[in-house]
């Protein structure tokens, strides 16, 4: 690919190729760095950082990035879950301490990094609220036929 920086050899293949991928949208719609963070939410530093492969894209950006350049962003989403899979992590930082308190350079984790939440709650607590709340409007209907009869 012309013009672009030469990826990390080390490179996990799911990733490369969607590194690949990017480039290759990018390149055409022919648009700059600057004018494609115009066209999207992501700012020219960020499309620098995907474009190299020096950090995962959030699925926006490749949507955006697809909507630009009318490419499917079905096929190329499945393509970047396979790469934010294989992208490698960065090392973690040791922590530090200061003072009686020890804390991390970092402390936040990038939502590549962090693990799949689970909700504590379970998909039926919607539906049981709804029931509730039917059998309350009832009650509160027969009681009101029951005071007015």
């Amino acid at each position: 690919m012309g013009g672009w920086q030469a990826l990390p050899d080390d490179l996990p293949p799911e990733v490369r190729h969607f590194v690949e991928q990017l480039r290759h949208l990018k390149d055409r719609t022919g648009l700059s760095l600057v004018a494609l963070g115009a066209r999207t939410a992501y700012s020219k530093s960020s499309w620098h950082r995907y474009l190299n492969a020096t950090q995962p894209p959030p699925r926006q950006a490749v949507v955006a990035l697809c909507r630009i350049a009318g490419a499917d962003a079905e096929r190329i989403g499945v393509r970047w879950e396979l790469a934010v899979q294989a992208w490698p992590r960065p090392e973690t930082v040791p922590a530090r301490q200061v003072g009686s308190e020890e804390y991390e350079d970092d402390p936040t984790l990038p939502w590549w990094d962090e693990p799949p939440k689970e909700s504590a709650r379970g998909p039926n607590r919607l539906l049981l609220w709804a029931v509730l709340l039917l059998l309350l409007t009832l009650l509160i209907g027969v009681a009101g036929a029951v005071a007015s009869g």
